[in-house]
């Protein structure tokens, strides 16, 4: 088996590891994070915040597996830029823009997910073996 194929596990679990770990915080703080998203000025933050485990926990658990991870890779980019500008567009300080940068640099490993799938150890692959 090819060194590739690793490297695409491991890059999915890198990747998914930031997902999944601000998903669980997000549940173990759950006033704190609606607060958070209430001071940017989102409308309904309860209903954000039930979005945000959702796609963080959800999408990890899926780019993890590699299942839809073409999909999934594209709707956690989008999900990381909207954050990365509602939530880190503060230039002046400069933790704010790291951390901006750090959401758009996760958004283009997502991308290339996108543009070239999960990997033959998944289950896309799996999937697509079998039909």
């Amino acid at each position: 088996m090819s060194q590739n194929n690793y490297y695409a596990v491991i890059g999915r679990l890198l990747l998914a590891s930031i997902f999944i770990l601000s998903g669980f915080g997000k549940i173990s703080a759950p006033e704190a994070t609606q607060g958070y998203i209430a001071s940017v000025g989102l409308p309904v933050p309860m209903l954000a915040y039930l979005a945000a485990i959702v796609a963080e926990l959800g999408g990890g658990i899926l780019l993890v597996v590699g299942y839809r991870a073409r999909l999934v890779s594209l709707l956690l980019a989008t999900f990381t830029v909207v954050t990365a500008l509602f939530f880190h567009r503060n230039f002046g300080d400069q933790n704010q823009m790291m951390h901006f940068m750090k959401n758009i640099a996760i958004a283009g490993g997502l991308l290339q997910i996108a543009a070239f799938g999960a990997g033959s150890l998944s289950l896309d692959a799996r999937r697509l073996a079998t039909t």
